[in-house]
C-alpha cells in the first residue's frame, strides 16, 4: 500500500492561499453590497455633484443662501429693536427712581 505523508511544510502554503482566496471573496462581496446600498448611492451622488454639478441642487443651495442672508438681516434688526427697548426700559426705571 502506498501511503502519502503530508508534512506541515506542504499544508501551510495551501492553507495560506485558501485563506487569502476566502478573504478576498468576503471583501469583494462586502464592497459590492455597500456600493449597491444607501452608502454607495450617497457617494455616487456626491461624486456626480462635484463632477458636473446638478443645476437643481445648485439652485436650491442658492435659494437657501438667500434665505440665510435674509434671516441674518432680520435677526440683526430684531437685536437692534431689543437693545432699544432695553435702553428705554432702563431709562424709565432711572427716571422713576429720580422722581420717586
Amino acid at each position: 500500500m502506498l501511503r502519502m505523508v503530508v508534512t506541515p511544510e506542504e499544508i501551510i502554503p495551501i492553507l495560506g492561499m485558501l485563506t487569502g482566496i476566502v478573504s478576498m471573496l468576503v471583501i469583494g462581496f462586502t464592497i459590492v453590497r455597500v456600493a449597491q446600498g444607501q452608502i454607495g448611492q450617497a457617494i455616487a451622488r456626491r461624486i456626480h455633484a462635484r463632477a458636473g454639478g446638478d443645476s437643481e441642487v445648485q439652485a436650491e443651495v442658492l435659494e437657501l443662501r438667500e434665505q440665510v442672508a435674509d434671516l441674518a438681516s432680520r435677526l440683526a434688526e430684531n437685536e437692534e429693536r431689543l437693545d432699544f427697548t432695553e435702553r428705554l426700559l432702563a431709562r424709565g426705571k432711572d427716571e422713576a427712581k429720580a422722581h420717586g
